[in-house]
C-alpha cells in the first residue's frame, strides 16, 4: 500500500467523518482527499514529476499535511525540514537531497531565499502566506481537478527522506519507500489499538519522524481524527484536550513537565485514554507525576529512532507497573536484539549494541553508500546506542555511541556543534556533551579549553555559536578548563567528562 491510499479508502468509507482540524478549519475525509487532489494537480501543473523531492519547510498546519499528501499524489518524495534550522544547514540539506522544490511559511522567507542563492542549481519557491517576490504563493497553484491524479504510485516508490545526523555533523538522509512507513502505520495501530473514533492531538513537530508517521500518518491510517496545533503551549494544548475531546496525546518530557506548570482541574482531561512520550528520557518522577495530574495510567514509552521510521520497542501501561524505567520490548511486527560485536545476543545485564530489523526500517541514507553499508548487517540495523536486556528480555539504552544528547526531544550531535566552538578565533578546542537536567531531560554543555591569554564570555560563545546553528543546539551551560582528557589515541574521552560534571552537579 502507499500513503495516499488511505484517506482515499476513508474518502470512499466515511466521508463525512471528521479528518482533520487546524483551528477554525475543519476537513471532513472526502474534503481532505479533494484538497489534496487540487494541489497535487496544481503541483504537476508547475512541473513536479515522479520522483521529484519536494521539501517542507513549515511549522505544523493543514498547510504542511495538504502539500506532503499531494507531493505523494504527484509521485514526489517528500523532505520535511526542522524549520528552526540556520542557512548554512538548510542549504545544506537542500542541495543534498536534490530537492527541485521548497514550500515555506512566510516568516521564514529570508533563510529560505538566502539558502536557494547558495544552491549550484534553481529551485521553485512556493510559500504559505502573502505574495512574496520571487516565489509562488501556495494557494494559487490549487488546481479545481477533484479526481485523483492519474500518476502510478507503487508501495517500493520512494516516498520520504527524514534527515538525522551522525557522527560527521553532516546531516544523513534516511530514505523511505511507501511500504515503509506503511509498515510502521500497522505497528502502531496495533500498539495503541487506534480505531477512527479516537481523536488525537498532534503539538510535536510534523517534520520529526514522531510527528509525522507515529501520529500524522498513522492517524489517517486509521481513519481518526487529528487535530493540529502549529505550536505547543501547554495551556492552549489542554485547552484543545478539553474542547476536541482529545482521547490519544504524545508529548516529549520537556512538553509533559510544561503542562504540569498549569494549576492542575483547569482544563477537563478525562476523556484522554491513552498518552505516548519518547524522543527523550523522562524520569520515572515525572512519569508519576504526569500520571496524576491527568487521570490516567494508560501510558506508552515509544523508544525508536528516525532509521527505523521511527520503529524501536514501546513499554506499554501494563509493563509500566514492573519495568519502569526500561525501554521495552519490540513494537509489533519489528524484531530488537541487544548484541556484541560479533552480533551474538549478550547475556542480561551485559552492555551491548541495539539493533532492528523492520519492513519500516529505512531504505538506505540517500547518496551515502558507505554509511548505508555501515549501518546494516545481515539486514539488521545497527543503531549506535548502547543497551542491556535484562532475564525477562525488557531492553533498556544506556548510552548513546554517537554522542548524541537529546534535549527537549530535539537531537542534539556534539561533532556538528563542536566544529562551530573550534572555528571560533579564541577557541582552542571544545567538547560537547549533554548533562541531566530536570526541565529538557538533557542540557547541551560546552566544556571549552581558551586558547592562551584568551578570555571568553559565555554571551559572545552563544552569538557566535546562532550564526550557524539553530536555537536548540547552541549550549546552554559553558565549562572552561585548561584540557580535555583523552586517550591513547589523542581521542577526547567524553564518557570521562560526562561523569565527572555530573558528579560536580549533583
Amino acid at each position: 500500500m502507499d500513503l495516499t491510499k488511505p484517506i482515499l479508502y476513508h474518502a470512499h468509507r466515511t466521508p463525512d467523518h471528521t479528518a482533520l482540524v487546524y483551528g477554525e478549519k475543519t476537513y471532513s475525509y472526502q474534503e481532505l482527499n479533494e484538497e489534496i487532489n487540487r494541489y497535487s494537480h496544481g503541483l504537476i501543473a508547475q512541473g513536479i514529476q515522479k520522483g521529484d523531492k519536494v521539501s517542507l519547510f513549515l511549522k505544523n498546519s493543514d498547510a504542511f499535511i495538504i502539500a506532503a499528501y499531494s507531493i505523494w499524489k504527484a509521485g514526489g518524495v517528500v523532505v520535511p525540514i526542522n524549520f528552526r534550522l540556520t542557512q548554512p544547514e538548510l542549504s545544506y540539506i537542500l542541495q543534498q537531497s536534490d530537492s527541485v522544490a521548497v514550500i515555506f511559511d512566510e516568516e521564514f522567507t529570508d533563510v529560505v531565499k538566502k539558502a536557494a542563492q547558495q544552491l549550484e542549481a534553481s529551485i521553485a519557491l512556493f510559500n504559505v502566506g502573502g505574495k512574496i517576490e520571487g516565489a509562488t504563493e501556495w494557494s494559487l497553484i490549487q488546481s479545481q481537478l477533484k479526481e485523483e491524479p492519474s500518476v502510478s504510485i507503487l508501495p517500493t516508490d520512494d516516498a520520504q527522506i527524514l534527515y538525522t545526523s551522525g557522527t560527521t555533523g553532516r546531516p544523513k538522509g534516511a530514505l523511505f519507500s511507501h511500504s515503509n512507513i506503511t509498515s510502521l502505520n500497522m505497528s502502531v495501530n496495533v500498539m495503541t489499538k487506534m480505531t477512527e473514533d479516537d481523536v488525537y492531538l498532534l503539538v510535536a513537530p510534523a517534520f520529526h519522524s514522531a510527528g509525522l508517521n507515529m501520529i500524522l500518518t498513522s492517524t489517517f491510517f486509521t481513519g481518526a481524527t487529528l487535530i493540529v496545533q502549529r505550536d505547543f503551549h501547554p495551556v492552549e494544548a489542554q485547552k484543545a484536550i478539553q474542547h476536541h475531546e482529545v482521547s490519544i496525546f504524545f508529548a516529549v518530557p520537556a512538553m509533559y513537565n510544561a503542562m504540569l506548570q498549569v494549576p492542575k482541574g483547569s482544563f477537563n482531561l478525562s476523556t484522554i485514554r491513552m498518552c505516548n512520550y519518547g524522543a527523550a528520557p523522562m524520569s520515572p518522577g515525572l512519569i508519576q507525576a504526569t500520571m496524576d495530574y491527568l487521570g490516567t495510567d494508560q501510558f506508552y514509552n515509544c523508544c525508536g529512532l528516525t532509521e527505523g521510521g521511527p520503529g524501536g520497542v514501546v513499554l506499554t501501561p501494563e509493563e509500566h507497573k514492573t519495568k519502569l524505567g526500561a525501554a521495552g520490548k519490540a513494537m509489533p511486527f519489528l524484531n530488537a536484539r541487544v548484541v556484541n560485536e560479533r552480533m551474538e545476543d549478550v547475556v542480561p545485564g551485559q552492555v551491548g549494541e541495539f539493533i532492528i530489523r523492520s519492513s519500516s526500517v529505512m531504505k538506505e541514507y540517500y547518496k551515502k553508500p558507505e554509511e548505508t553499508q555501515k549501518t546494516f548487517r545481515d539486514g539488521w540495523l545497527l543503531t549506535g546506542d548502547l543497551a542491556t536486556v535484562d532475564e525477562d528480555g525488557y531492553i533498556t539504552l544506556v548510552d548513546r555511541k554517537k554522542d548524541m544528547i537529546i534535549s527537549g526531544g530535539e537531537n542534539v550531535y556534539s561533532v556538528e556543534v563542536e566544529q562551530v566552538l573550534n572555528s571560533h578565533p579564541q577557541i582552542l578546542e571544545a567538547a560537547i556533551i549533554g548533562l541531566p537536567d530536570p526541565k529538557w531531560g538533557e542540557i547541551v554543555t560546552a566544556i571549552i579549553v581558551p586558547k592562551e591569554g584568551e578570555q571568553l564570555l559565555t554571551d559572545e560563545v552563544q552569538a557566535f555559536c546562532r550564526q550557524s546553528l539553530a536555537g536548540y543546539k547552541i549550549p546552554r551551560h559553558f565549562i572552561f578548563t585548561d584540557a580535555l582528557p583523552r586517550n591513547a589515541s589523542g581521542k577526547i574521552l567524553k564518557y570521562h567528562l560526562r561523569e565527572q560534571w555530573q558528579r560536580t552537579n549533583a
